[in-house]
């Protein structure tokens, strides 16, 4: 399913616009700040280290997704900084995933109508909360206060100004916006085909850097109502995620005993379908909307 925006072009009629040199220190400053954001946030000690992680993940996506928009004319220096940022990233995803799992399992009970399975939803979040302090005491054992990421990032945010920001013009933004809806498309296309969790994990990993482009950007480029309805796609394909991340916990190594298991294998199956169906009812209705 194409998403649809309202002018003939992707993201605007392209004689509607002349091009001109895009004011690109707004990503610039934004990218900066997020950096600057994650590296505040990594510093958060005792109880607050799980949260800190989880936003600082954030913040790191989106100087990514700025960078993104960059390629390739913010030439190799970008590459340097896109590739050591994901990697920061990447050795995080331990302690966020210890952290992701407990956030799912709290949305679960705060909606849970069904008397029988809240005692299993409580029980699993306690059990998933003792492995998320396992992960963290590995963590910081390796890398106390996170000390050595930081310091990383604090070099990657010092060449941010080195950057060629001024050879970025509002023709390659929106040239990079474009590709950007086309992998969402394709990404689309394969998690329908497929039904497989990895494929749908993939289409939200593309809507949600397509929506953080547009978050960066803000009111700088007129998005029509692209922004809405991706940002509106985005979340339901999270609220999707915390159903395919349960059911990924109740494997054959899962930490929770074999009873809750089935139980919560039961309800990630009937979440993730009943959310899915209604993924794809939203957007063939807003598909069908646009060909009238």
């Amino acid at each position: 399913m194409t998403i649809v925006t309202d002018a003939p072009t992707q993201f605007g009629d392209a004689e509607a616009f002349s091009p001109r040199i895009f004011d690109a220190e707004v990503l610039h400053t934004y990218a900066t700040s997020e950096l600057d954001r994650a590296i505040e946030l990594l510093g958060w000690r005792g109880g607050r280290v799980h949260e800190g992680v989880h936003q600082a993940r954030k913040s790191l996506r989106r100087t990514r997704a700025v960078l993104a928009l960059g390629e390739p004319v913010l030439g190799p220096g970008a590459n340097l900084v896109d590739r050591e940022v994901r990697r920061v990233n990447r050795r995080l995803s331990t302690m966020r995933d210890a952290q992701a799992l407990v956030e799912t399992l709290d949305r679960l009970i705060a909606k849970c109508k069904v008397s029988e399975t809240l005692p299993v939803l409580r029980r699993a979040r306690r059990t998933a909360a003792q492995a998320r302090v396992e992960s963290a005491r590995r963590e910081l054992a390796d890398d106390p206060g996170l000390t050595r990421k930081r310091m990383l990032l604090r070099a990657l945010r010092a060449a941010l100004p080195a950057l060629p920001w001024d050879a970025l013009t509002e023709t390659r933004v929106r040239d990079a916006l474009d590709y950007g809806l086309a992998r969402v498309d394709a990404a689309d296309a394969q998690a329908r085909a497929t039904g497989r969790d990895a494929d749908w994990h993939r289409w939200r990993r593309r809507v949600r850097r397509l929506s953080q482009q547009h978050r960066a950007l803000g009111d700088v480029i007129d998005l029509g109502m692209a922004k809405k309805r991706i940002k509106s796609l985005a979340v339901d394909l999270g609220e999707a995620q915390d159903y395919a991340l349960l059911r990924d916990h109740c494997g054959r190594r899962s930490i929770f005993s074999e009873l809750d298991r089935h139980v919560l294998r039961t309800l990630a199956d009937e979440g993730s379908q009943r959310l899915r169906d209604r993924i794809e009812k939203a957007t063939t209705e807003r598909a069908d909307v646009r060909t009238e």
